[in-house]
């Protein structure tokens, strides 16, 4: 018995040695396996494998992606992207100017490149120093260059080349420098642009079958902005910077920490500056990997490019023309029927809008050019000074003036005076139109009585005595501040937040020095505002005390799967109340009352203009203004600038219907002749065409939708 257990233990202590011998086999096999695959991989590709290794990668660039486009609110395209045919070139780090000549003299047998008014003087010497080294490092060789850094000694050696010495180049020579000025403006990983207009079918197919021998250059396809309805609304529309332009060189920094690349198209004015963010799409990011010769041998794409979103615009570019052509023809017939009282007149200017949602509808400026030569337009578009330019409005501020009075308590609706001139310390003060005679808080809107204004700014001021002549006038000190206050709620003097780069707030006046100068401003002959404001103040009046944010952009899209439609919502702009006047409502209805009774009834100061066909059938109310200014223009000797006094500002505010108001509008013509008497109504007559023009339209998109109802 234990003779048998002895054996055992004998017998499994004898299979330990085995066991572990297998298991040392193994682990020398696997050693030696991997001493045979380093020894491999250092003695046949160990080169490979080094180069692997000394590879530079997160190298990346960006691709330009096409801008996106614009549209009306009806969806007609504003603003497209024209295709183009595109020749490119991206250069690897590290090109020298030698092999930018070779590549130009290899892509000048394939392409054609324009350069009559391109090439400079530099430009030919450049060329001839890269053809000449030696020769003109030798001129310069025995001048003193240690204190001259390489800039300089290279401006230096190119001084030292005569023009006769470039004056013999060829066409076909210039055509070489002019495509080698091109494929120097490239940076590293960059693609630029040689060449994108008058490219034909063939060129382009030249260069893309000899892509091969053209290190870094490519044929792909590039835009240019187009325009559908030519210089209409341009102003607003603004412009972009070309792409051999680039970024603006005053903000680099701040474009290239955007990631811009400097050759990036980028909005300059209006609305393509104003909206650049979400116009500008998102670049195509692709990653690089170059080896030590900074030659690529690979790349991936890390992010998907995605093409600028679309901005559809609230203006309505039938209507556009339309008040466009309605402003050339009424400013012509004013200055052609009295050439010399209108002088001085140059141009007009409209806002229309919406004054329920703050949507603007339409804006136009148009000069009027006297002197004009063979092919040259009568007119120039400025309607840009409708956000730029401001003028005394006159009576149309009246609105505002009684609202301020019924508001602080210095009149009660149904407050009456009688209107005849009142005199302070021998300087009488009366109203434009004679014989008013008793007025109270609407009828003296109906008739624009300036004496009820400045009885309302006296009790405003703390004077209640009623007294027509007065040797002096003595306002509590806080009074202009309270106008002020009152007239910033409904946008006077203050920005009305319109999408646009630039918008002026006006020039508010000091605080008058002279009591006198504060009764000038209750009836709009103080401070000046500009076409826009007045369309806010008239639109808050309008929509019964609120003021709206003035916008030119309702929407903004992605870009669209296909062409046929626009692509889904980014973002939708819902009307942006600024603030609500604190006004009793009762008072505004009376203030609306007044303006519908200067458009609509016998003795209001439009109503020969509105309350006729076809005019009347819109219901549309408003006030008129006439204000003295002053215009300064160059002096005869050339120096300086001279005034030309007692000019007047035609200015006229409305809206319509009177009872449900779909439509705003405010119009300026400034520096009528005084004595002018036919130009008295140029803006009412511009004002009264507007209004019906909308309401034509609508009639007539209301039959179209009928009859395509129909026809389904």
């Amino acid at each position: 018995m234990g003779k048998d257990k002895k054996q055992k233990q004998q017998k499994k202590k004898s299979h330990l040695p085995f066991r572990l011998n297998v298991v040392f086999f193994v682990v020398f096999l696997l050693f030696a396996a991997i001493i045979l695959q380093l020894g491999v991989v250092q003695i046949l590709n160990g080169e490979e494998a080094q180069e692997e290794i000394n590879r530079t990668e997160n190298t990346t660039t960006n691709i330009p992606v096409p801008r996106g486009e614009m549209y009306d609110r009806f969806g007609r395209p504003i603003v497209e992207n024209k295709p183009l045919y595109s020749i490119t070139y991206t250069p690897p780090k590290g090109v020298q100017a030698g092999d930018r000549l070779e590549l130009a003299e290899e892509l000048a047998e394939y392409m054609d490149m324009p350069f009559e008014n391109k090439l400079t003087t530099r430009d030919l010497k450049e060329y001839f120093f890269l053809m000449n080294r030696e020769d003109v490092m030798a001129r310069v060789a025995d001048a003193s260059t240690e204190d001259l850094d390489p800039g300089e000694e290279y401006q230096m050696q190119l001084d030292s080349i005569e023009e006769e010495e470039i004056q013999s180049y060829d066409n076909q020579t210039k055509e070489i420098i002019a495509i080698k000025k091109e494929l120097d403006k490239a940076y590293a990983l960059s693609p630029h642009i040689v060449k994108n207009e008058n490219i034909s079918e063939e060129e382009y197919a030249t260069v893309a079958e000899h892509l091969a021998v053209l290190p870094g250059v490519n044929v792909t396809a590039d835009w240019e902005r187009n325009y559908p309805f030519e210089n209409t609304f341009r102003s607003y529309i603004g412009s972009i910077t070309s792409r051999n332009q680039g970024v603006p060189r005053d903000d680099l920094e701040y474009y290239m920490s955007l990631d811009y690349s400097r050759n990036d198209r980028v909005g300059i004015s209006g609305l393509e500056q104003q909206y650049e963010e979400v116009l500008r799409g998102t670049k195509e990011k692709v990653q690089y990997i170059t080896d030590t010769d900074n030659n690529v041998v690979d790349s991936k794409v890390v992010r998907e490019g995605e093409r600028g979103k679309d901005l559809v615009l609230s203006i309505d570019m039938e209507l556009q023309q339309k008040v466009d052509q309605i402003v050339r023809e009424e400013l012509a017939a004013a200055i052609e029927a009295e050439p010399y009282e209108n002088r001085n007149v140059e141009n007009s200017l409209a806002v229309v809008s919406d004054p329920q949602t703050g949507e603007v509808l339409a804006i136009s400026g148009q000069r009027y050019n006297r002197n004009i030569e063979n092919g040259e337009s009568r007119f120039t578009d400025v309607s840009h000074q409708a956000v730029y330019n401001a003028y005394t409005p006159g009576s149309t501020v009246k609105g505002a003036t009684i609202l301020t009075g019924l508001h602080e308590g210095a009149i009660t609706p149904g407050f009456g005076v009688n209107d005849r001139d009142i005199t302070i310390n021998g300087d009488s003060k009366g109203s434009y139109t004679p014989n008013i005679g008793y007025v109270n808080d609407i009828s003296s809107l109906q008739q624009s009585s300036n004496v009820y204004m400045f009885f309302l700014a006296m009790r405003l001021g703390g004077v209640y005595d009623g007294r027509y002549d007065r040797q002096y006038l003595d306002l509590e000190d806080d009074t202009f501040q309270n106008f002020v206050y009152n007239f910033n709620q409904f946008g006077l003097g203050v920005k009305t937040g319109l999408d646009f780069p630039y918008e002026s707030t006006g020039v508010q006046g000091d605080v008058p020095k002279y009591s006198g100068n504060l009764l000038d401003f209750s009836i709009g002959q103080y401070s000046s505002y500009t076409p826009m404001q007045l369309n806010q103040y008239v639109s808050t009046i309008a929509n019964g005390g609120d003021r709206v944010q003035l916008r030119l952009v309702k929407e903004i899209h992605d870009p669209p799967v296909d062409r046929d439609s626009l692509g889904p919502v980014y973002k939708d702009y819902s009307p942006n109340v600024l603030n609500q006047v604190e006004m009793d409502p009762s008072y505004i209805d009376r203030v609306q009352e007044g303006f519908r009774q200067v458009f609509q009834t016998p003795r209001g100061t439009a109503s020969s203009t509105f309350s006729s066909e076809p005019y009347a059938q819109y219901r549309m109310a408003g006030k008129t203004g006439t204000a003295q200014s002053t215009k300064w223009v160059p002096s005869d000797d050339g120096e300086g600038y001279r005034p030309i006094r007692n000019l007047l500002n035609k200015t006229l505010i409305g809206y319509a219907p009177h009872d449900n108001p779909e439509v705003a509008f405010s119009v300026m013509t400034p520096y009528v002749g005084e004595n002018a008497d036919s130009t008295f109504n140029v803006s009412n007559k511009i004002g009264a065409r507007i209004g019906q023009a909308y309401f034509e339209l609508k009639e007539q998109r209301a039959q179209q939708n009928q009859t395509q109802e129909t026809e389904q």
